[in-house]
């Protein structure tokens, strides 16, 4: 004979709660965003493949959350659950508002030619869809984050959010420097990307360690070590601010402007240029995160 464990078998709060909505609003935007584009709005390119794979990737996942909060099936895992769900919640943020961004630059136009008319209306309703869906993810963000001075999770702080929004700018320079940015040109510019490797190294390590919730194990204080890896990023990331630009926009080593004959996309100075904008943009977060983490407590 089957006992009761004491509670009920279906946790309600899952879907009726205010984050709880947000979910199923981000359920129904994906499914309808992904389902409009692979009907007739259409995609094609490296572009479209990445957009239909965000929508695709954060449905499943978001569902997956929904029914194991649903059936308490989350506490049967064996990682930290508030962290995971912080965590995926910041980057499906961060890949929903590219993919609302991309989608309709790429494939939306207002005149009917030579897609026609129902492709378009089907492209523009996509659109509008991705932008919800962004929405509804960024709502999970700000409902779930930590308030001051509560103890909560460490990823649902500023400090662990932005642990994500680095590694995502990380990959976003990762990406520019594949694209024929001669980055191996100087030793300089060589030196620029291995701190952007080892920084987006020990960023993901330190996401990995609190979404599986074995920071317990270590013999070092996890909070501390990452104030001082933060700390450690700046300097390594201060300095990838000064020489980058220097050997890549100086006219002794590059060229301060772009090149006429450089045919768009496939432009040297243009991915340099990207990667000079998000080096600071990570420079910037990376204080922000040094900031905060002295104020945090998780």
């Amino acid at each position: 004979m089957m006992e009761s464990t004491g509670g009920p078998y279906l946790n309600t709060a899952a879907v009726t709660s205010p984050v709880g909505i947000a979910r199923l609003l981000q359920v129904t935007f994906g499914c309808t965003t992904f389902s409009l584009v692979a009907h007739q709005g259409g995609f094609s390119a490296a572009y479209g493949t990445f957009c239909m794979f965000v929508w695709t990737f954060c449905f499943a996942i978001t569902v997956f959350i929904i029914t194991c909060e649903f059936t308490h099936l989350h506490s049967c895992l064996s990682i930290s659950w508030g962290n995971f769900t912080a965590a995926f919640a910041m980057l499906a943020t961060l890949m929903t508002v590219t993919a609302a961004v991309i989608y309709p630059l790429y494939f939306v136009q207002l005149g009917c030619y030579p897609i026609g008319c129902e492709v378009r209306d089907f492209r523009i309703a996509a659109s509008i869809f991705a932008g919800l869906l962004f929405f509804a993810y960024a709502a999970e963000v700000f409902l779930t984050r930590a308030k001051p001075g509560q103890v909560t999770s460490y990823m649902a702080t500023i400090s662990g959010l932005l642990k994500i929004v680095q590694a995502f700018v990380a990959c976003i320079i990762f990406g520019a420097l594949v694209n024929d940015s001669q980055y191996s040109k100087y030793v300089a510019t060589q030196w620029c990307v291995a701190v952007y490797s080892f920084c987006f190294v020990v960023t993901v390590v330190v996401v990995a360690f609190s979404v599986t919730g074995k920071t317990a194990l270590l013999w070092f204080p996890f909070e501390r070590s990452v104030v001082v890896y933060t700390f450690g990023a700046v300097l390594l990331y201060v300095s990838a601010a000064v020489i980058w630009p220097v050997f890549c926009f100086d006219s002794k080593y590059g060229s301060p402007r772009r090149p006429g004959l450089c045919a768009k996309g496939k432009c040297p100075w243009d991915s340099q240029l990207v990667i000079a904008i998000f080096t600071y943009v990570n420079l910037l977060l990376y204080v922000v995160d040094l900031a905060y983490s002295q104020r945090i407590r998780f």
